[in-house]
């Protein structure tokens, strides 16, 4: 058996070459110049979806290239994907109770 599934049985780790990185690189900053260009856009409610957007795009690289979870084990995919879920959960019972509020009824 060669290739990830030994490398991960031994523990030996994967090997990014520094064209990966630079193209993150060109990524994150082409990213960055689409949140700055957005934000002098008037586009009403869609502005804020726009900006997570692209925020959640350059986290996810960061997340699967830097942090080199898309190399990782079963287990690590595992634990990051319960910790997004985790997060989801918990701001989605703050909005629930935000907007279940009866605001200026008092």
């Amino acid at each position: 058996m060669s290739g990830p599934e030994e490398n991960a049985q031994n523990g030996a780790h994967h090997i990014v070459g520094p064209a990966v990185y630079v193209t993150i690189l060109f990524a994150l900053l082409v990213g960055t110049g689409l949140t700055v260009w957005a934000s002098f856009l008037e586009l009403g409610p869609w502005n804020p979806i726009i900006a997570l957007a692209i925020a959640t795009t350059k986290a996810m690289l960061v997340v699967l290239f830097f942090m080199h979870v898309k190399y990782s084990t079963k287990l690590t995919k595992l634990t990051v994907f319960a910790g997004i879920f985790m997060f989801l959960v918990l701001i989605s019972m703050t909005l629930a109770d935000y907007i279940s509020r009866a605001w200026g009824s008092w």
